[in-house]
């Protein structure tokens, strides 16, 4: 299997991410790794898992915590239910998401032990699995304090947790393994800071450094995605955000977003969304209209 190494921004007013995802029954044939912790939940779904060097099969629902780096991928073979789709509902956070100083409290000893046995992967199983997702359930409809403190009391259970199994073999160093991925977030940093203006391959070849043409065969490996295409991705992707927040209007978001043509923003947009601008807004307030 390839590496692919994922870049997780998050939004100006948040700490930390969760989102729900209908999963696609399929062989995914790419491990990814991020800076990221993450926090998977998957129901309805059975297959097999690869995290750091454990391979075994699993069936929903299933609830793992990944530490920084880990390599992992699932396999999708079929649906438990046929009548219900898969899902799942995903967490990407940093530690410290609260603050360093929260780690260094003694009532935190427990969730330090948690997260340095993230680095091989931990897998969670009864009571815990159903405890778990009524909080992420409910997370995802929250905001502010208030998800906060349940990301807390998240990852309390996962930490008094009886049933947490380490999934990698005590040998596995993912440290090892993440020399590739700082470079390719060192370049993630640059065009994240930078994505307004017009960014040059060799400025970014230049950060590793490499040639221009050893990075692009360097970054469409591990990303499976061009430089151009990236770029876009996070130029659209800033857009609709923009959009959603309804304080710019199509023009004003394509300015904002790096671009100075609006013929070609629409383009880049359909490209990326499937959807031009303004039928990407039609679409959204039918949804909120519809699922108030």
């Amino acid at each position: 299997m390839q590496y692919i190494y994922e870049n997780f921004t998050f939004p100006p007013d948040q700490s930390f991410t969760v989102r729900s995802d209908i999963l696609e029954i399929k062989k995914y044939t790419s491990l990814k790794a991020h800076i990221n912790f993450e926090i998977a939940l998957l129901e309805n779904c059975s297959g097999k898992r690869f995290i750091g060097d454990h391979i075994a099969d699993f069936e929903g629902p299933e609830l793992v915590l990944l530490g920084s780096y880990l390599p992992h991928c699932w396999q999708y073979y079929r649906t438990i239910d046929p009548l219900v789709q898969p899902q799942a509902i995903v967490i990407h956070f940093f530690p410290d998401f609260l603050g360093q100083q929260l780690l260094e409290k003694p009532e935190a000893q427990e969730l330090n032990v948690l997260f340095n046995k993230a680095a091989k992967g931990v897998l969670f199983t009864g009571p815990t699995v159903v405890n778990a997702k009524m909080i992420m359930q409910q997370m995802l409809f929250e905001s502010g304090l208030t998800r906060a403190a349940l990301m807390l009391r998240l990852l309390d259970i996962l930490a008094q947790s009886t049933t947490a199994q380490v999934l990698s073999s005590p040998y596995y160093n993912v440290v090892d393994n993440s020399g590739e991925a700082k470079k390719i977030n060192k370049v993630f940093d640059y065009i994240f800071q930078h994505f307004k203006e017009e960014i040059a391959l060799q400025d970014v070849a230049d950060l590793i450094p490499m040639s221009s043409a050893a990075f692009c065969r360097f970054f469409k490996r591990k990303t499976n995605r061009t430089l151009i295409d990236f770029v876009k991705e996070i130029r659209i992707g800033h857009a609709a955000k923009l959009l959603l927040e309804g304080d710019y209007n199509v023009t004003e978001a394509c300015y904002q977003s790096g671009y100075n043509n609006i013929s070609n923003f629409n383009k880049h947009f359909r490209e990326v969304k499937g959807l031009s601008p303004r039928e990407f807004l039609r679409q959204y307030r039918q949804d909120v209209e519809t699922h108030p």
